[in-house]
């Protein structure tokens, strides 16, 4: 029987359950949660007009790591010291939905030599042997059988999960690795146990949906939503709290808090005994966001994209607050021009250039589902190299502003990019969920922003990120041979680092009894309340509320 979840013939659509039974006779449907489920269509019923069929938001958004490759800083260390507080994790799960870990390293290994970890989910194996496991696909490898591969002469001849890229080994060791003073490294919280999920690639229909190279690295949304449901599970079985950590993040979406993913993490930061961090992006420099203002005076508003060379392909989103309308027309680098498309309820405009190799699909969605705003959806397969220009008409005699997202670094290349880009704005989504606590990076070393931090407000006028912490040039351990230890650099990295902040709280709430049903969101508050604020700085879009200072929290409690 054909795993359908990973087939490369079947695409996976996330639809809300309450319209799931329309299409249940044809697909079976997979429970997501209480508002969604997923069902695996053929891929050869799918083409890049099927989102004017499903809906935007049913394609699985692609998602990207967020760092490349101190706890003083946060007042860590005063905290561990304080025989009053003392906390390093103890009774505490992290779950790192990444690309995997290093097992073998010493930063995960207690002194007994057994595992730090409760458990991995490795999506990439699907031998049929050991394929078969409550999540319906991948291979899960239990505590005991992790420990039996330490115990073996070839450790990876009984558990072959790696770590590909060193990103999630990286993002674990900050969090919980074990103490190596010779490296100058510790992790946050070194007695805490680990859940992993190493997520497997986007499939290629997903790709092809949204024109991303086949061969780009990124991740697919339903497979992150699968991966939450795999801790949290994983969490009500050990009977232990929860601190998770998501180093990943994606252009794509409304960048308000109201995509699948981001609402999801903002309903688990609301769960008792569940704390999210996430990372804010890394795209405050990349020159992937533009922002228009539209006058009522005035016939159209006009923007450009610089179009790179062997760009295979990209899509971009113009999105436009309700209940003002826009429409759109394109001129080519040689002059070739798609006139006026309006919007509309449901269409998808197909155009073929005469003078160059390049297929547009416009999708100018007057009503997009899930926000009831506009989107102007554009997929670019094989555009030409160049000066790109995009119009935007206003259709109403109000002053309104729309705001345009190319795809995140490492979707599209970095010769493509706005001509007159706006910094603000650009947190990757889930990094705008509501309730889940949102961390940019700083320099411990010279007291700045991590100069590519992504930037709030989000689109919608929330204060995000809430809170900055150190992630640059961060020692963590790698994928190499021999226990070996490298630095990171990115918001990923500094989300990391707040994770471990978190899971201190939930010890401290939850374990040491001073407040058993602490959850996301009140750990949330107490960070805000016991950040540093910034010299010369009033709460903003680039720091929040300050720098992340545990020590903060505690005395903030007693004033």
């Amino acid at each position: 029987m054909v795993n359908k979840i990973v087939s490369e013939d079947y695409a996976d659509i996330i639809l809300e359950n309450r319209v799931i039974e329309s299409v249940a006779a044809k697909y079976e449907a997979i429970f997501i949660n209480n508002r969604y489920s997923m069902v695996n269509v053929p891929v050869n019923l799918i083409d890049r007009c099927s989102i004017e069929q499903f809906g935007y938001q049913a394609f699985p958004f692609c998602y990207t790591a967020q760092a490349s490759s101190s706890l003083n800083a946060s007042r860590v260390t005063d905290v561990q010291r304080n025989p009053s507080l003392g906390m390093k994790g103890q009774g505490i799960l992290i779950a790192v939905i990444d690309t995997g870990i290093n097992y073998l390293h010493e930063a995960f290994i207690k002194q007994d030599k057994t595992t730090k970890i409760t458990s991995i989910w490795d999506q990439t194996i699907n031998e049929a042997e050991s394929a078969t496991n409550e999540m319906g696909y991948g291979t899960i490898y239990s505590k005991d059988v992790i420990n039996f591969a330490l115990r073996s002469e070839n450790p990876y001849s009984v558990v072959p999960t790696t770590d590909d890229t060193g990103h999630g080994t990286a993002i674990a060791g900050i969090i919980a690795g074990n103490e190596n003073r010779s490296e100058n490294f510790s992790g946050v919280v070194p007695d805490a146990e680990f859940i992993i999920v190493k997520l497997k690639q986007a499939k290629k229909i997903t790709k092809e949906m949204f024109c991303i190279s086949e061969n780009t690295v990124c991740y697919q949304e339903t497979d992150v939503l699968f991966a939450l449901n795999y801790a949290m599970k994983q969490a009500d079985r050990l009977r232990k709290p929860l601190s998770i950590c998501v180093a990943i993040g994606t252009n794509q979406g409304s960048h308000d808090g109201r995509g699948i993913l981001s609402s999801y993490l903002s309903e688990i930061s609301n769960h008792a005994g569940m704390s999210v961090a996430i990372a804010a992006g890394n795209e405050g420099l990349a020159r992937k966001h533009y922002y228009g203002l539209l006058d009522p005076r005035g016939e159209f508003n006009e923007f450009q994209v610089r179009v790179g060379k062997d760009e295979a392909g990209f899509s971009m989103e113009i999105w436009k607050a309700s209940p003002y309308k826009v429409s759109v027309d394109i001129t080519s680098p040689s002059g070739e021009y798609i006139s006026q498309v309006y919007p509309t309820i449901r269409d998808c405009r197909v155009f073929n250039f005469i003078f160059e190799p390049t297929v547009v699909w416009m999708n100018n969605i007057i009503s997009e589902g899930e926000t009831g705003d506009q989107l102007v959806l554009i997929r670019f397969l094989n555009p030409a190299e160049g000066l790109w220009t995009f119009r935007i008409y206003n259709l109403d005699e109000e002053i309104s502003d729309y705001h345009v997202w190319l795809p995140a670094k490492g979707i599209v290349s970095e010769e493509t990019y706005f001509i007159n880009p706006n910094p603000d704005t650009t947190i990757t989504s889930p990094g705008n969920s509501v309730y889940a606590t949102t961390i940019t990076a700083y320099n411990v070393d010279t007291d700045s922003i991590y100069n590519n931090a992504s930037r709030g407000l989000t689109r919608t006028g929330l204060l995000k990120p809430e809170l900055a912490a150190p992630g640059v040039d961060i020692i963590c351990p790698t994928n190499g041979s021999n226990n070996s230890y490298g630095t990171i650099t990115g918001t990923g990295a500094a989300a990391a680092h707040a994770a471990g902040i978190n899971a201190m709280l939930l010890e401290w709430g939850i374990l040491k009894g001073n407040n058993t049903g602490i959850d996301g969101v009140e750990i949330r508050s107490m960070l805000i309340r016991g950040a540093e604020r910034v010299p010369n700085q009033s709460i903003n879009n680039i720091w929040g509320y300050g720098k992340i200072d545990i020590y903060g929290v505690f005395e903030a409690l007693r004033r």
